[in-house]
């Protein structure tokens, strides 16, 4: 039993997990639901952080199990929660399905410009530019679909190189030997570094519009603000926070600190450029087709995102069934293997809104808010972009925004605070949810999505290793941010 138990993870992991599920019914009886609660989130993130030892899913999701028998919750609030983020889910499943029908052409484009752009510094800065800029106007989580895809597939490239007896480089020697070892590595490096920009960016573009991110929608709703008004009332902060990243990507890149700065090795570069050039030569007539069919999905895709014509992952589907339909891919087995990427992890979100339902159950960030309110009027827009900010850090920040831009609605329907107060209230809780939540995979879903998904084993992306390179960027997205809510609000 205890061999089968979470599979091929390490026997102290295991030993711990089943640890943790005595533990918490004791605490339960002893300690009260409330601590119980702090204590299953701190077990929880744990999972997250173990997350290449056991994928969260099973760890998590037998957490999550005893928290509804334990009572900390309930599955009509576990519900309630899968139901506010009906449209995120609907995006995991289809969305990032029709982005896997699309791989040849994103990687044809991306090949490109990985072999043809020489220096590494001009990349990183094209990927937080590109990343902030298609998140703003489509959704974060679809560009880091995105992004995961072109590294897979890249990566995917190398290793089938890696593993033939080709010579690619005419250099006389076998194609594998000069990609293994050290090769390896710098170039695990170079793909870490830049999907690490790639989805920094997704934050920095995703805060600044009501579309960037799902709790933009929410707190515009509740304001009553339409696109051009958010984007207005947002850029003294989003605008000096923007130009501050773009700036610590450049000097990340310059001093090679945090594990940014890998090159592409020149090796590697000249082989994966004859390699791509020569499947180009050999691409047939019904792949070129292929290729005009995904690039008219890709403007389709950008139209219907652009103008919200419908919520995203219904785009997504309607993309699926355009380009299957198009390219001839009807047989159900062909379509199954596009789902398989993004399913595991819309289970480990569903586990993540019951740990969520908990804490809104146990009123545990109540008495934060309380406090925050306690304060004077002039410090208060500082004191709530600091309070989501640390909150957003170990929650998820859409249900962090949720909450206290609920609270501060139900004081401004009181008449305890003027509008222009409630405006200021509003961009805090927008910029502080959004900006310093890239600390950790918890707080963003596009980080978890990355932690998750197939890429990051392949590239020895971990939990820790996460965070150590999204720290620069916490700390100056964080303390730009909280200046400009300081000083310009």
């Amino acid at each position: 039993m205890l061999e089968s138990f979470l599979g091929q993870s390490p026997k102290w992991y295991k030993y711990t997990m089943i640890g943790f599920l005595i533990f918490n019914i004791f605490a339960y009886f002893t300690l009260g639901p409330v601590i119980t609660s702090w204590i299953v989130l701190g077990e929880f993130i744990f999972t997250l952080a173990m997350a290449l030892k056991c994928y969260p899913l099973q760890s998590g999701g037998l957490i999550a199990i005893e928290v509804v028998a334990l009572g900390l919750t309930s599955p009509q609030m576990a519900y309630h929660e899968v139901h506010a983020n009906l449209e995120v889910i609907l995006l995991l499943v289809f969305m990032v399905a029709g982005i896997y029908f699309m791989k040849p052409l994103l990687m044809y484009i991306f090949s490109k410009v990985f072999t043809k752009i020489k220096s590494k510094l001009t990349l990183s800065v094209l990927f937080v530019l590109i990343s902030a800029v298609l998140s703003a106007f489509l959704d974060a989580l679809t560009v880091t679909a995105v992004l995961i895809s072109v590294a897979v597939g890249f990566y995917g490239v190398y290793h089938k190189i890696h593993s033939g007896s080709s010579d690619y480089d005419k250099s006389g020697k076998l194609d594998k030997e000069e990609l293994s070892g050290e090769t390896l590595e710098e170039f695990r490096a170079f793909l870490r570094s830049l999907v690490m920009h790639g989805v920094v960016g997704t934050a920095l573009g995703g805060v600044c519009t009501l579309v960037g991110e799902p709790q933009n929608l929410l707190i515009g709703e509740k304001m009553g603000w339409e696109f051009v008004e958010f984007f207005m009332r947002m850029t003294p902060i989003t605008i000096p926070v923007l130009i501050c990243g773009v700036i610590t990507t450049v000097i990340l890149e310059l001093t090679k600190v945090f594990d940014y700065g890998s090159e592409l090795p020149d090796v590697a570069r000249k082989i994966i450029e004859n390699y791509t050039e020569e499947e180009n030569n050999k691409r047939t007539t019904k792949q070129r087709y292929a290729l005009i069919v995904q690039s008219v999905a890709v403007v389709l895709l950008i139209i219907g995102l652009a103008t919200h014509v419908a919520p995203v992952g219904l785009i997504g589907l309607a993309l699926i069934i355009f380009q299957t339909a198009f390219m001839g891919i009807v047989e159900e087995h062909q379509l199954g293997k596009a789902f398989e990427e993004a399913l595991p992890f819309t289970g480990l979100l569903v586990v993540f809104f019951v740990i969520v339902a908990m804490i809104h159950d146990q009123h545990m960030f109540t008495p934060i808010i309380s406090w925050v309110l306690e304060q004077e009027m002039s410090v208060q827009p500082t004191m709530f972009y600091i309070a989501n900010g640390v909150l957003s850090m170990i929650s998820d920040n859409v249900f962090v925004a949720t909450v206290y831009i609920g609270e501060v609605k139900e004081i401004f329907d009181a008449g305890e605070i003027t509008r222009e107060h409630f405006d200021k209230l509003a961009i805090a809780i927008n910029t502080g949810t959004n900006l310093p939540s890239v600390a950790t995979p918890n707080g963003q879903a596009a980080f978890l999505f990355l932690l998750t998904s197939a890429l990051a084993p392949l590239i020895n992306l971990s939990y820790s290793k996460m965070v150590k390179m999204a720290l620069p960027y916490t700390i100056v997205l964080g303390g730009v941010g909280l200046l400009c809510v300081k000083y310009f609000l």
